[in-house]
């Protein structure tokens, strides 16, 4: 009998089960609230390790920051993570948040400097008698709760206010230092950014665990502004895939969860196991894209 090869397989032999993250923002109104808690409902049952809620500048969203937390907490199974930022708001006030989530049952947060109160590419002005960077921030939720996980940001084409590499990577080792358990990457395109910043934290002696962030591309001009903004490059070849599909949302949601699918697949086959995805609060995609790697629904819902 003649010996058949198998194909190869779809994600990288050593993956077994990779482990997953989401990230959601704060819904403003009450017809983006039904479609949050839709999404969540969709995406609960592949068991993400996580999921994190954003936190607007200067507090802009957080009182529903907090509302979300909560109703996860209330209504899930879900581990959730609230955003945090140092924008705005003096120690005390930062303090008191932080006890208020440690009240609700909250032991995880993504401790963020935040971005400046003029938006990006304004210049940052930290708050006279608020935390100065976001390594003081770990710092002081480190100090007061030492049960609360606390993830950073990481940023593969480094920060847009850092002076280089080695600065950036600096502020990265001091958040660190301060007992940050993780960091997320900002969304990158080109893995190839992603490994050779990989390489640069570990010949400093970093080795938490530098999750890659990922953003399926739902509206692809829309999301080139934001993501540009917030100094991750795009690619011309991806430029190029979504060109002409401006009045195509069906064609360019293909193209999205083509391109996002083949990134996650090329990490995990290099032996990246850990994957946080920035859902823009939609499932379609990122369902589609965790299938992929092989997760399959498996958790329930509370009954609400």
């Amino acid at each position: 009998m003649t010996e058949v090869t198998p194909p190869a397989p779809d994600v990288h032999p050593g993956l077994k089960s990779p482990a997953i993250s989401f990230e959601f923002f704060p819904p403003k109104t009450e017809e983006m609230e039904r479609s949050l808690w839709e999404t969540i409902k969709r995406l609960a049952p592949l068991l993400p390790n996580f999921v994190s809620v954003t936190y607007g500048a200067g507090g802009s969203t957080r009182e529903r920051t907090h509302s979300t937390i909560a109703r996860l907490l209330r209504e899930t199974d879900l581990v959730p993570a609230a955003h945090l930022t140092c924008v705005g708001a003096a120690r005390g006030e930062i303090d008191e948040i932080v006890a208020r989530y440690h009240e609700i049952g909250v032991r995880h947060i993504v401790a963020l400097r935040g971005d400046p109160a003029g938006g990006i590419g304004t210049a940052y002005a930290a708050h006279p008698d608020g935390y100065k960077t976001s390594a003081d921030l770990v710092a002081g939720i480190k100090q007061r709760y030492p049960d609360i996980e606390v993830s950073v940001s990481a940023y593969p084409e480094k920060h847009p206010e850092s002076r280089d590499f080695d600065a950036d990577i600096d502020m990265l080792a001091a958040k660190v230092d301060a007992g940050a358990a993780r960091a997320i990457t900002q969304v990158f395109f080109d893995n190839d950014l992603y490994f050779r910043y990989l390489d640069r934290v570990r010949a400093r002696g970093i080795t938490i665990p530098i999750v890659p962030g990922i953003m399926p591309m739902h509206n692809f001009k829309q999301a080139r502004n934001f993501v540009t903004r917030a100094g991750t490059s795009v690619p011309d070849w991806l430029a190029q895939k979504f060109d002409g599909l401006d009045d195509d949302a069906d064609t360019r949601k293909l193209v999205a969860a083509t391109v996002a699918a083949g990134q996650v697949q090329k990490l995990a086959k290099h032996g990246v196991d850990t994957f946080h995805f920035y859902t823009m609060n939609r499932a379609d995609l990122v369902f589609a894209i965790s299938h992929l790697l092989g997760i399959r629904p498996r958790g329930t819902q509370k009954a609400a």
